[in-house]
Formats: C-alpha cells, sequence, structure tokens
C-alpha cells in the first residue's frame, strides 16, 4: 500500500474527515501496513499496548479470555474502524486479545506515541477521538441492556437484525449477510450458548424466516424477523 492509497484510505475516515492534504500525508507517512493471515492474533491480553491499529480490508473480532480460557467476544471490526483505541485510555498492557477471522486482514498501524503527539496539536482530532469513545460506550451500554431485558431468542434475533443493517446486501424483500462467524462466536456475542444459537436458527429456518449456511444468512423478510 503506497503513500497515496494511505492517504485515500485515511480522508474517508470520520476521525480524520477534517484533515486537510498535507496533515493527511503527515499521517500517512507514521503509519505501517501490514497483513494478517486468517485467525491471526494482532495482540493479546499483557501485551504493551503500543499501537493503535485502522482496519482496511477484513474483519476483526476484540474480546478477554476467561481464566479458563474460555473466549468472550466484545466487538466485531469492519473496514474502516479504529481498534486498540483502549490505549489511547491510559492502557499500558492489553486487557485484550484482536484476532482476524476467516479472510484475514489488512491494516494500518500507528506508534501510540505519535498519534498522541498529533492530538496534542490537533484539536479537531481531539473531538473526533472524544465522539469515537462516546460511541463505543453506547455500544456497550445497547450490549449491556440486551443481556438484562432480552432473553436468549430475542438476543439472537437482535444480533440478526443488527448485522443485516450493517453489513447486509438487499435482494429484493429478502437480505444477504455474509458474517463469517461460526455459531459458537455468535454464542459468545449474544451471551448464550452453541447450542441455544443452533436452536434458534433452526427454528427461524423451519417457520421459513431465515436460511444459513456456514458463512451467510440470508432473512427472507427483515420485519417479520423483527
Amino acid at each position: 500500500m503506497d503513500k497515496n492509497a494511505k492517504i485515500d484510505f485515511l480522508k474517508k475516515l470520520p476521525m480524520f474527515i477534517s484533515f486537510n492534504e498535507l496533515e493527511l500525508a503527515q499521517l500517512a507517512d507514521l503509519t505501517q501496513y501490514r497483513s494478517a493471515p486468517r485467525y491471526h492474533f494482532l495482540f493479546v491480553p499483557d501485551e504493551k499496548a503500543e499501537h493503535l491499529y485502522f482496519l482496511v480490508h477484513g474483519r476483526i473480532k476484540t474480546g478477554t479470555f476467561s481464566g479458563e480460557g474460555r473466549e468472550s467476544i466484545k466487538e466485531l471490526i469492519s473496514p474502516g474502524a479504529l481498534f486498540g483505541d483502549l490505549a489511547l485510555t491510559g492502557e499500558v498492557v492489553r486487557s485484550e486479545f484482536a484476532q482476524s477471522l476467516n479472510e484475514g486482514a489488512d491494516y494500518l498501524l500507528i506508534n501510540l506515541v505519535d498519534f498522541k503527539a498529533i492530538m496534542q496539536d490537533n484539536q479537531r482530532l481531539m473531538f473526533a477521538c472524544m465522539q469515537h469513545f462516546s460511541q463505543r460506550l453506547q455500544r456497550i451500554e445497547e450490549r449491556l441492556a440486551n443481556l438484562v431485558v432480552k432473553d436468549a431468542r430475542e438476543r439472537i434475533i437482535a444480533f440478526l437484525l443488527q448485522t443485516a443493517t450493517r453489513e447486509g446486501r438487499r435482494v429484493g424483500f429478502e437480505t444477504l449477510v455474509k458474517h463469517h462467524l461460526t455459531q459458537q462466536e455468535i454464542a459468545s456475542l449474544t451471551g448464550t450458548s452453541r447450542q441455544t444459537v443452533t436452536a434458534v436458527f433452526n427454528e427461524l429456518k423451519r417457520s421459513n424466516l431465515i436460511y444459513f449456511n456456514r458463512n451467510t444468512i440470508l432473512i427472507r423478510d427483515v420485519d417479520k424477523l423483527a
């Protein structure tokens, strides 16, 4: 990825919408382009938090491990998003992991020290980062509310609807979603079990509300599913 391609990518990110061409060029010079194969850990808990990451292509999941090694997924990262961002809040060592999904991932990374130096000289970027963390907090609050208020079936349906809104492609009344997640990963995201996800998916399939295979979910009618 050459410098011009980096600039074209960075200028599309909401965080840098106010940057001029010179500022974008300086930022591009500080970033490094990397590729990760499928299921590769970009960082893991207890690793030093020295970089920030911007996803160019692919999907990333972030989360934590329990003492027994059980995975808990916190977020799915889509292209154009910032991750590893807890380093901006004072995190010295990582509390989370970031792992590419089955198509791998391409990303830009920047040293935390360099990014903070830009922030100190750019109030617009500081406000953009504040907005980013505000949106992250809203997502966390929504997820917690779902865990408290909704039962397992409702949480799984909410996941389907959110994924359809974010990544789905409309085909007439139907919505096609390529999700790249295992049912265990969906269970982790929704606070349920793999067996529950399987049961709910099969029930929705029998009711002709969805059709699914390993990497694709076809929602027959979003309004009826809701």
